[in-house]
């Protein structure tokens, strides 16, 4: 079979108006992420709404965060540098390179998913009390992960190959992707949850079920016709010469996840420690709201990269700086206008979680703090994700582990000792993270960004 029908479907990548093309690829990933995001935050929701004992099983889904997060790294190490990679490739007119990435990821992700599923299940009770539970939130947590631990491979494979549906520019395919996941969550929810009287363990059932739809959607659309790259039985060996590269650039997305897997332990026992339930069960709220404004910006900036990388295989330097430039413009415009509304109107933020007064009266000066230096996430998120499309693995990497594991990490438990409050020295800990962290990001930028360019010209001569 000859590659010259896939490789005029993805020409449009280097031809199409990058405004126009932006909007095509960015607004359906944007609303797949923000769909995504119900997956994340819905369960939460109705938990936090369940008669009488909400606002405990609201604080236990809360701890189970970081194994979840952890999860949806292993899902970036892999597909978030496989489906840049594929992006390259399909600029250089090599799609039979392309699919063998695509392959062998699809077969690494299974692999990865078995392995993450039984240590859940072997080690769950230990690593929830490690990870910030309490006597009265603990069993709220086990039900809520054992369940969500058979689910592992569904949500390995519908994150994962979804990024290659991206990445082929079949947005909106990709958009449907999540949204017939979520909206079907959103509906077993409720009848989960309340209508058969499961509670946390209905969520985490809805959940599951939702995935695997989700997933039996991707390999469907991925084994067609219609897709560029096809998943084939002969590139489903793992070509670890083919795949190493892939999991070098997505290190860096695979620190950003998982780092925020251990950030979020290292918040809920120090917050534990000086807040006690009541500041963990904020810190699940805040994580939510925080979720709310960076998956739309990864949405954005997944939108980019498959112009970024076509073009960057393709050696078309203006694209490749004008789609950079244009992506920073439309992210900061968004975290700016996202971090005015929370400011102005914290409690309708962390009203839509919980009903408990008292919760919502601790809850709205934090977020305030938490969320205080939200405004420059566009400038980090724009650099960062350019870093990976452009397939510079190692300034990514240092721009993620700068702002998480250097400044972060530290500044969680250096924070409290340096104001009264000591609770909210703990939520303090993150805008400060954040404005040292795109200082850093932004000047590491301006040297790389210049350089690859610069090599761009080098491979034309």
């Amino acid at each position: 079979m000859s590659f010259l029908q896939p490789e005029d479907k993805n020409s449009f990548l280097g031809t199409e108006p990058l405004g126009k093309l932006l909007a095509r690829l960015a607004v359906p990933t944007v609303l797949a992420q923000l769909v995504n995001m119900l997956y994340n935050i819905v369960d939460r929701i109705y938990i936090g709404h369940i008669p009488d004992v909400g606002k405990d099983a609201l604080t236990g889904v809360g701890v189970c965060l970081p194994i979840i997060l952890f999860v949806a790294a292993f899902t970036a190490l892999i597909s978030a540098g496989g489906a840049p990679r594929a992006s390259i490739c399909m600029g250089r007119q090599d799609n039979a390179s392309a699919e063998r990435i695509m392959g062998t990821c699809l077969t690494a992700q299974v692999v990865v998913s078995a392995i993450l599923t039984a240590v859940m299940l072997i080690f769950g009770r230990s690593m929830l009390m490690a990870f910030g539970a309490s006597v009265n939130t603990v069993g709220y947590a086990l039900d809520y992960i054992s369940i969500y631990a058979i689910g592992t491979v569904f949500v390995q494979i519908t994150m994962g190959m979804n990024a290659y549906i991206t990445a082929q520019g079949f947005a909106r395919v990709g958009m449907y992707t999540v949204l017939i996941g979520a909206v079907l969550n959103i509906v077993l929810d409720p009848v989960f949850i309340f209508a058969l009287h499961l509670g946390v363990k209905g969520a985490a059932i809805a959940t599951v079920i939702s995935q695997a739809v989700s997933c039996v959607w991707v390999l469907i659309f991925l084994s067609g016709e219609k897709t560029s790259l096809r998943i084939r039985r002969s590139c489903l060996r793992l070509d670890f010469k083919a795949l190493f590269p892939c999991i070098a650039l997505g290190v860096s997305p695979f620190i950003m996840q998982s780092s925020e897997s251990i950030i979020s332990v290292c918040f809920n026992s120090s917050l534990q420690h000086y807040g006690g339930d009541m500041a963990v069960g904020a810190m699940t709220i805040l994580s939510s709201v925080m979720q709310f404004a960076m998956l739309p910006l990864q949405g954005l900036s997944q939108g980019a990269q498959p112009i970024t990388g076509y073009n960057f295989g393709a050696g078309n330097k203006e694209r490749v700086k004008g789609i950079f430039f244009l992506l920073l413009k439309v992210s900061l415009a968004y975290s700016m206008l996202l971090w005015a509304l929370i400011m102005l109107f914290p409690s309708v933020f962390a009203g839509v979680f919980t009903p408990d007064e008292a919760l919502l009266r601790f809850t709205v000066p934090a977020l305030r703090i938490y969320c205080g230096s939200m405004w420059i996430f566009g400038l980090q998120m724009s650099c960062q994700m350019t870093f990976v499309a452009i397939g510079n693995a190692v300034s990514s990497i240092m721009a993620a582990v700068m702002r998480k594991f250097i400044l972060l990490l530290p500044l969680i438990y250096i924070m409290p000792r340096l104001v009264a409050d000591k609770t909210m020295g703990v939520y303090m800990a993150e805008p400060v993270a954040d404005i040292l962290a795109v200082i850093f990001t932004a000047s590491l930028f301006a040297v790389q960004f210049k350089k690859a360019l610069r090599s761009m010209d080098k491979e034309r001569i």
